[in-house]
């Protein structure tokens, strides 16, 4: 035998299932979803005076945003490529302000003898 006091079938904080342990439920609404690709999700909410249920939803199956117009949904996020910092330089600068900023270096590097 494997466990002297453990009781088999069981765990920590598990007990009679049903309403009377825990209380009545909130009254509940689905409410369905759809993403650019057609995936249904159908979250249900809690049923509260004056709470609205969100506009968009992340759809589980593929990760777009998800609406509650079947026939318009959300469009998907627009995918950036990954850029180097190179590429980011050179957006903001031309090649002449390249060439000028690397003779500048070049010319203080000159400058402390630390090459010809």
């Amino acid at each position: 035998m494997a466990g002297g006091n453990a009781i088999r079938g069981s765990r920590v904080g598990a007990g009679p299932m049903g309403e009377a342990e825990r209380g009545e439920s909130a009254p509940r609404v689905h409410i369905s979803y759809w993403c650019s690709n057609g995936h249904e999700t159908r979250p249900s909410f809690a049923q509260e005076p004056g709470m609205e249920p969100p506009q968009m939803w992340d759809c589980p199956r593929c990760g777009f945003p998800a609406g509650q117009d079947r026939l318009d949904p959300p469009a998907p996020p627009k995918v950036e490529p990954y850029k180097t910092h190179l590429a980011y330089v050179k957006e903001r600068r031309s090649d002449a302000d390249g060439e000028a900023i690397l003779d500048e270096a070049l010319s203080a590097l000159r400058g402390r003898g630390l090459i010809r």
